[in-house]
Formats: structure tokens, sequence, C-alpha cells
């Protein structure tokens, strides 16, 4: 049983005791459950836990400012629920140059493949990025992405692990939208979310003025307006 029990240890190298313990039943061997551990104890089988991989993140310098549109996109998932408690996810993506919010997509899943082609529509609508910033999350890391980057010549800069003041610009922004949006708003249906959450972010581009940018909304700054200033006393 103690040569078994090693036989079948590196055969299964991420077997536990407990499973290990099945197969030897399976096998006719009627020792119980403690003789098994203590043999295993004793054999030094134990499996060491795998720490989780930190994904090296690409980009290691301090972004540079953006100084004209396109220059640099951020993108990032907001996550909210309808009223039957349903979850939905929604894709934003801003140019960090005007602020301006190109898409606020709103579903109950969007994978790798989707993003990819939402990106494709925003660049058709307003134009190639130099680059994108987004987290390491599973959809901007998937070989859809990777593929698009490749096909497009939009590079990917994926912010360290842990650390989303890297992505600060569309933080900021979803937290605006969450505090102006989703907590004003109770969605019953997706339908009825996709239409609020589109009118708060055409708002947010055309009517909302913005302190970074001196008050002007985002479409006038994109536009080179100057801002309007109260000079009275």
């Amino acid at each position: 049983m103690r040569q078994r029990l090693r036989d079948l240890a590196d055969r299964h190298r991420r077997f536990g005791h407990p499973r290990l313990h099945i197969l030897l039943r399976r096998e006719s061997f009627r020792a119980n459950h403690k003789k098994t551990h203590r043999i295993y104890c004793e054999e030094k089988l134990q499996v060491c836990k795998r720490k989780p991989k930190r994904r090296s993140a690409v980009m290691r310098q301090p972004m540079t400012v953006p100084t004209k549109a396109n220059m640099r996109w951020s993108t990032d998932f907001l996550h909210d629920q309808l009223s039957n408690g349903r979850r939905i996810r929604i894709l934003n993506v801003i140019d960090d140059y005007s602020r301006q919010c190109l898409a606020s997509i709103v579903d109950t899943s969007i994978s790798g493949v989707r993003v990819a082609r939402e990106l494709n529509k925003l660049i058709t609508w307003h134009g190639r990025p130099l680059g994108i910033v987004c987290d390491n999350g599973t959809e901007f890391t998937s070989m859809a992405m990777f593929d698009w980057s490749k096909r497009t010549g939009v590079g990917l800069h994926f912010i360290r692990p842990g650390k989303p003041n890297e992505n600060a610009l569309i933080e900021s922004f979803n937290g605006r939208q969450r505090d102006e949006c989703m907590n004003e708003n109770l969605f019953s249906t997706l339908a009825e979310a996709r239409h609020i959450i589109e009118d708060w972010r055409q708002h947010y581009n055309a009517l909302r003025p913005h302190s970074a940018l001196n008050w002007l909304t985002p479409e006038e700054f994109a536009k080179g307006e100057q801002p309007v200033l109260d000079t009275a006393a």
C-alpha cells in the first residue's frame, strides 16, 4: 500500500490524500482514511498549495499625459444588477484626453471577443487610438484581445495587479457613473438599463461640466472651445 500510494502520488501530482485514498479503495486496499493519511505524511507526499501567479504588467514606466484625442483610451468594467437580481456588466471606454465616454456597453455577459468587436466599432467612429489602458481581467488578457491588438496595431497597456490607481481616469469615471446613474435608478429590464445608461452617457459628454477640463464639457473640450469664466467681483 505504501508503494502504491507513492506511485499514485507521483502519477497524480496535484492529488491530496483524500483523493488518493479513494483511488486506493478502488484498488481494493482496505485501509481507512486515517492510515492513508499517516502513510501519506510519513512519505512526505503533501501537496504544496500553489500561490496565484501574478500576471506581469506590460507597462512599468509612468504613463505620459495625453496631449490630443485618441492618444490613449482607458477601459474597465462596472457591475450592477436588475430589480430581479440578475447581474449586468457595463463596459466603459473613455478618451483620456477629452474625458469623453466613447461607449458604455451594457449586457449580462461580455467576453473578450465582444470587447474586441466593440472596440472595432469605436475605431470606425472615432479613429484608432495609440494605446488602451486596462486591468488584467480575463476579457482583456484573452487571446481574442491579443489577436485584436496585433491586427490593429493598438497597444494594450496592463496596469499592475492590485493597482487600480494606475487606471485612475476610468476608475474616477466609474465612480461618477455609479453615483449619478446606477444609484439613482432601478433597472427593471436589460433594455431599460441600456436606455438609461446611454442617456446618462450622452448627458455626461454634452452637458456635464468637468472640473479637470476647466468646467467645459468633454465635447466642448474636444472641439477646442474656450471656457466661459465668471469675471464678476
